[in-house]
């Protein structure tokens, strides 16, 4: 079953660690794996969402999901994307940026240095997005209950996120940008240029936030819709034309799940550079998450079991707005990648951790539960 599952991912895997040996030693070995575990973590609630729909698909829809999708969702987000970042911040072609990526790593770095502060602003907004509107929800169960309980009341208060955000963006141009270069001018413009690509940053994710509640909406349209022809079946005695509702029902699943899998791949990649800024190394380890999310979609629907471990949601929700915050910094300071990486693995274990331990105590507690009932039952037979 495992092996059935992740065959590929173990493939992908073993071939990409090997291709990052031979680019880079065994330095870009240990970038490309921590990028790899970053991916997993922050996807994993996209994986968990992912199984939720698509175990109501057909094995048709699941099939072009799980093809389509991945081509999509690999090559498309994970690989073209990061190139597309790197080209508009430097205002380079993307052709001329694989090509100076590939052959001129000098004068790549140089370019994706200078372009960094308007990177790690549109990619710290980003994230910092998620994390907000994460955290200010009020959600039934809770991880970090001392702090996730004010923060949900607080969530009460409309666009408090994005108010917030925008604070930080504003703080981030004036003290970190500010700072970053001293002679003439130059900070002015530092300023503003990491004032706009915040916003933009911000604006990307009230756009595929609004697309991803759009195609929501129009899921729970036909899944009522689909509840009411349902009922006008049992009335009437006519047979539900099938077909017709698994078109559109799992066309509009299929589109939504794209959607969402491309906002959950903004994450990945933005909070990649904050790891590395090669991106070679950066595809390559993204690529590799990004199977493994696929994988373990597929398993989640086969095994039929999504809430076994409840606190990683809120694990990978804590290590994006680490990042967001890692990202805003390195405007001005530079940061090592193995910390940045580092931070949302440990963010991630510790919840994987907390999750264990609260399957064990519900067990533990079932179990004298159950034990207390069989002795009030011989009691109350003798």
């Amino acid at each position: 079953m495992v092996l059935k599952t992740f065959g590929w991912s173990f493939a992908v895997t073993a071939l990409g660690l090997v291709a990052a040996v031979f680019y880079g030693g065994w330095e870009a070995f240990g970038i490309v794996a921590i990028l790899s575990v970053l991916e997993i973590s922050l996807s994993f609630d996209n994986a968990v969402v992912n199984a939720g729909i698509l175990k109501k698909m057909s094995a048709f829809w699941q099939k072009i999901f799980l093809t389509v999708g991945v081509l999509i969702a690999v090559f498309g987000m994970r690989l073209i994307f990061p190139v597309v970042i790197v080209a508009i911040s430097a205002k380079i072609g993307p052709i001329d940026a694989v090509d100076l990526a590939l052959n001129d790593k000098d004068q790549y770095q140089e370019i994706v240095t200078d372009a960094h502060p308007s990177i790690a602003a549109f990619g710290g907004m980003f994230l910092l997005m998620i994390f907000l509107d994460f955290i200010f929800e009020d959600r039934d169960i809770k991880w970090l209950a001392w702090l996730e309980r004010p923060l949900a009341k607080l969530g009460k208060v409309d666009m408090l996120s994005v108010c917030i955000a925008l604070i930080v963006l504003m703080v981030s141009s004036m003290t970190f940008a500010a700072h970053a270069h001293q002679h003439g001018g130059a900070h002015v413009d530092k300023a503003q240029t990491v004032l706009l690509s915040g916003i933009a940053g911000l604006i990307t994710y009230m756009i595929v936030g609004g697309l991803s509640g759009y195609f929501e909406d129009k899921l729970e349209e036909e899944e009522e819709r689909e509840h009411e022809e349902e009922e006008e079946a049992r009335r009437t005695g006519k047979k539900k034309p099938a077909v017709v509702l698994a078109g559109q029902a799992a066309f509009f699943m299929f589109l939504y799940l794209e959607v969402l899998d491309a906002s959950f791949s903004f994450d990945g990649v933005i909070g990649a550079f904050a790891i590395t800024n090669d991106i070679v190394l950066m595809a390559l380890g993204l690529g590799i998450g990004a199977m493994y999310v696929r994988s373990l979609t597929v398993y989640l629907v086969r095994q039929g079991t999504l809430d076994d471990y409840v606190y990683l949601e809120h694990g990978a929700h804590y290590a994006i707005g680490a990042l967001a915050v890692l990202l805003l910094v390195t405007i001005q300071y530079e940061i090592h990648e193995v910390i940045t990486g580092l931070v949302g693995v440990v963010l991630i274990a510790w919840s994987f951790w907390s999750s264990v331990r609260r399957n064990r105590a519900l067990a533990a507690a079932e179990g004298k539960a159950h034990g207390s009932d069989e002795k009030t039952e011989v009691s109350s037979g003798v």
